[in-house]
């Protein structure tokens, strides 16, 4: 059979539902806006936005099941990268083994979330130690950077467009020397093997799914059309690539080569490193300040977990400068004071969760940093007397804006700063046979990154995770631009341990800085209201970043949007762009994985 005609029965087999649904999105941009149009089933007579904080934008929703396994399951962003995951854990692979092949795969496949061109966070559960480990192979700013990085020559920050296309944006890459390292503590298969799926299906080929289609098609990160690698690659012929075409990425199998046969080193040092050097400073767009010393010099960072109990669990995430986790873990915190309910559609306690998530927000703004450069009180963030005077402040009333904290002890040093994270990022969850558990979130930041496009793939745009403006009322900002520096970040990968100290779920989402919402807002769900991962992943929406309360379009209960209204809340409607994927161990020693409806992710098991 020739390859375009498995091409058009995959395409249609694998994508169908999506193909109606992906054209039903609406737009984004860099302010709100209002799109005119109006939801309809449960909220028709509200009006629906979108916002500078949803650049990966909405594609639809498709009703989804829980998937059951007995052995072993993967759950990611992509039918290719999950299947990928899937037969190295049918081999005898591990977890950790899966993990690497699952990245690859989605470098290829689903360039606008993440790639070895990024960084990302990973928790792992090893089952024969009965230890949980974290890595932070989180990118960091170039040595030459300096905190007036994404200022104009008249000190004020440049717009936001500005900012993230081109080289000026892109940080060190973390995700290759961060796998390698998980690699070599904790796999078990040969490293060049785990890339053997990925270089051929580059080589051959893969069917580009009808979510790229459409997120090249709307030109959702201009720089794939001012940047030239990028733009041939996504724009062949000048007109943008389509669902069902077989789309080969050569140079991307060739960079694998070269990681498979030489690890790391084959990427941070040699030709690789020098055609990403050589991009970045030459781009089209912003050259940037990336250096081969820069490349050369990274170095991941093995981290203890942030755990705190929630009701009889332990919630697990990372550390700083993975916001996420603290926030996601202060909501909790605060959420155990609040009477929460048994069910997931009352508005009451999607009103105190938002209050909650106000309060997270002022405080992760104020204090989330490297800890490497700017000290982070975490534990006293954390402390249980802290956190129960905080979710005394929620009323039955919208509080407005919250303002942080101060903890005993703890000296207000720096000063919260806006940032502009956006939402392209994707997150796998994995266990294997014999009980070990990854959950990793990667990214490459917006939309298709800084769109430099170097040997097959796409570099990040995290630099611009940085608060633009290194000062604000004389006081330093503590997520400002320096040298070596890791940007703050939202992403939470999650474990949660039962009462007895066992791996019960894992999960985690992308969505930029809303991934804190979406996260918490999930684990509500399965340990509040009793749901498994994926009714508890298809649940409507709630956000609230500290400033409106947003609900997601077409999802979310008319007793919601009135029941918030009248409790004061300014209430926006959108499409919320979520990508949770979940796996739970069952009480009978089962899994049941969830992937997220507003996605095309895929569970797999046996």
């Amino acid at each position: 059979m020739l390859l375009n005609d498995i091409a058009r029965r995959y395409a249609v087999t694998l994508f169908a539902p999506f193909f109606a649904l992906f054209l039903l999105a609406g737009c984004s941009s860099e302010h709100a806006i209002n799109t005119g149009n109006t939801a309809t089933e449960n909220n028709t007579q509200h009006q629906v936005e979108t916002s500078s904080a949803d650049p990966e934008r909405a594609t639809g929703f498709v009703a989804r099941e829980a998937v059951y396994a007995d052995d072993y399951m993967v759950v990611a962003a992509n039918p290719y990268a999950a299947e990928a995951g899937e037969r190295i854990l049918a081999k005898g692979g591990n977890a950790i083994d899966a993990a690497v092949a699952i990245q690859a795969m989605l470098t290829l496949v689903e360039p606008q979330s993440s790639g070895i061109g990024g960084g990302g966070f990973l928790l792992y559960w090893h089952a024969e130690n009965q230890t949980l480990y974290s890595l932070d192979a989180r990118e960091v700013a170039p040595k030459l950077a300096t905190q007036d990085l994404f200022l104009n020559e008249q000190g004020e920050p440049i717009s936001w467009i500005d900012a993230v296309v081109g080289g000026r944006s892109v940080g060190v890459p973390g995700i290759v020397k961060g796998l390698e390292a998980a690699h070599q503590r904790f796999g078990t298969m040969a490293w060049a093997q785990l890339f053997a799926e990925p270089i051929t299906r580059a080589e051959q080929g893969f069917v580009v799914s009808p979510r790229l289609a459409q997120l090249v098609a709307v030109e959702m990160n201009p720089g794939l059309k001012q940047l030239s690698a990028a733009r041939d690659y996504f724009y062949p012929n000048g007109q943008a690539i389509e669902a069902g075409h077989v789309l080969k990425n050569e140079p991307l199998a060739r960079s694998f080569r070269r990681i498979a046969e030489h690890g790391s080193d084959g990427f941070y040092t040699g030709p690789l490193a020098q055609a990403m050097v050589t991009a970045v400073q030459q781009a089209e767009r912003a050259p940037g300040l990336l250096q081969l010393q820069d490349l050369v010099d990274y170095q991941v960072e093995w981290r203890e977990p942030l755990c705190a109990p929630y009701r009889v669990y332990q919630v697990c995430s990372m550390e700083q400068p993975s916001s996420g986790g603290l926030a996601v873990l202060q909501m909790l915190g605060m959420l155990s004071h609040l009477d929460m309910g048994t069910t997931a559609f009352a508005e009451a306690p999607q009103h105190y969760f938002t209050q909650a998530s106000r309060l997270a927000f002022a405080d992760r703004n104020h204090y989330s940093a490297d800890p490497a450069f700017t000290p982070v009180p975490v534990n006293e963030l954390l402390q249980a007397n802290y956190l129960a005077s905080r979710a005394a402040l929620v009323a039955e009333n919208d509080m407005g804006v919250a303002q942080p904290g101060q903890p005993a002890g703890v000296k207000l040093t720096a000063v919260a700063g806006m940032d502009y994270e956006q939402p392209s990022t994707s997150h796998f969850s994995i266990v294997d046979a014999q009980g070990n558990m990854v959950s990793m979130t990667s990214s490459i930041e917006m939309g298709f990154g800084s769109a430099v496009m170097v040997e097959g793939f796409l570099l990040n745009n995290q630099l611009t995770d940085f608060t633009f403006v290194p000062e604000k009322e004389g006081r330093p900002v503590a997520n400002r631009v320096e040298p070596g520096k890791r940007p703050r970040s939202s992403m939470a990968p999650i474990i949660v341990l039962d009462e007895n100290g066992q791996p019960l779920h894992a999960l985690g989402s992308p969505g930029g800085s809303r991934i804190i919402n979406y996260v918490a807002h999930t684990l509500v769900g399965l340990l509040d209201w009793n749901l498994n991962m994926q009714e508890a992943i298809n649940l409507p929406h709630i956000t609230n970043l500290n400033g409106r309360t947003t609900v997601e379009a077409e999802r979310a209960p008319d007793a919601w949007i009135e029941g918030l209204r009248k409790r004061g809340h300014s209430v926006d409607i959108r499409p919320l762009n979520s990508g949770i994927h979940g796996i739970s161990i069952m009480p009978d020693g089962r899994l049941l994985g969830g992937a997220d409806p507003r996605r095309e992710g895929k569970v797999v098991g046996q």
